[in-house]
């Protein structure tokens, strides 16, 4: 059963840089999120099988044509995502250019249909790449951890040299949460913990 509390906790969290990628389109950058990246998205925040994808439409956009020795084809698609009740439609374009006109076909509908499906996914919230619409990116970046996260982070590093690159990270990237009195103690213990003992 889908916890939708926690469903829109995540969804409201900002989007990883992390996950975001580029390529040069018409003269620019576009930035984007991976298909594979999204469907995992889907299946941590809403859990595996409580979500669908359904390709309403592809279509190919006028005949395939030689562009410098290769085949170049266009289609467009239109996928469904429902989940929990809601449904959200995207469309999509995808080209595939290839010697062989076949494997021309197959990558240009692959392309569609990813592309449809990440616009459909878009529209649930940030960690689908609804952050990457907005010029400011105000929801791209790193949530902070809460103190307790952090904690939990130290307790969890099994050798000295683990402890100081969570604490490292924590200090470089969110040096308000390092400060904080409790976590300094939590590395201090995890440190005592670690530290070899002289023997009597």
């Amino acid at each position: 059963m889908m916890d939708w509390d926690k469903a829109s906790a995540e969804l409201s969290k900002k989007l990883d840089p992390a996950h975001v990628k580029g390529r040069k389109q018409g003269g620019g950058q576009v930035q984007y999120i991976e298909g594979w990246h999204a469907i995992s998205e889907m299946n941590r925040i809403f859990g595996f099988g409580e979500w669908t994808r359904e390709t309403l439409e592809l279509r190919q956009l006028g005949e395939p044509r030689d562009v410098d020795g290769k085949m170049r084809v266009d289609y467009l698609a239109r996928v469904r995502i429902t989940v929990g009740g809601v449904v959200r439609d995207g469309c999509g374009f995808g080209q595939g250019i290839d010697r062989d006109v076949g494997q021309a076909h197959e990558s240009a509908l692959k392309e569609a249909e990813t592309d449809a499906m990440k616009r459909a996914m878009m529209t649930l919230g940030n960690p689908f790449g609804l952050a990457l619409y907005d010029k400011a990116r105000e929801n791209v970046g790193v949530e902070p951890p809460t103190a307790d996260q952090a904690k939990a982070a130290i307790m969890a590093a099994k050798t000295l040299a683990e402890l100081q690159r969570v604490f490292g990270d924590l200090y470089r990237n969110h040096r308000a949460v390092a400060d904080d009195a409790e976590v300094i103690a939590a590395k201090d213990v995890r440190k005592e913990q670690l530290t070899p003992k002289e023997a009597a």
